[in-house]
């Protein structure tokens, strides 16, 4: 089983590089990043479990899973909304990131279709956590340097014990 790699891991700050292709090492992976993630999250970037490519998964309530290569947001709406955010690279770490309310996203599947989805609400969230992590951006990246700051300090000190 695939192992999810944690803040101060560099290879979380790198971007990630295209998906050259639609092979059945790209499938298992996928299917990999499913079993890793199990109940713990809703989404998932191929970068978190070691592989630098554009490859994430989604699996946010009230939807199917999905498979995002190579994906590019298109729009995002004007409107934001505040969301708290954790990210399974960041265990036990939870604040509110401002973000876009809606997307649309153009990416493949894992078979190689392309697809355009418009997302809403958690799933636009979803997609817009992992795309940052295929872009070498961590959620806490999003927060002002004096919170983010804050919130670091509090979190190498759970980690201590």
């Amino acid at each position: 089983m695939l192992s999810i790699i944690t803040l101060g891991d560099p290879l979380l700050a790198k971007t990630s590089s295209l998906v050259p292709d639609f092979d059945d090492g790209i499938r298992r992976l996928a299917a990999q990043m499913f079993e890793a993630m199990g109940t713990k999250g809703v989404g998932l970037a191929a970068v978190q479990v070691g592989a630098a490519v554009r490859l994430f998964i989604t699996k946010a309530p009230r939807d199917v899973p999905r498979v995002f290569i190579n994906p590019d947001i298109l729009v995002t709406s004007l409107e934001e909304e505040p969301l708290e955010e954790g990210c399974l690279s960041v265990p036990g770490l939870y604040t509110e990131v401002v973000r876009p309310a809606s997307v649309r996203v153009q990416a493949w599947n894992e078979k190689g279709r392309p697809f355009t989805l418009t997302a809403e609400g958690i799933l636009a969230r979803v997609i817009q956590h992992e795309l940052d992590h295929l872009n070498g951006v961590l959620f806490i990246d999003r927060l002002d340097a004096k919170k983010r700051k804050r919130l670091l300090v509090s979190y190498d000190e759970k980690m201590r014990f």
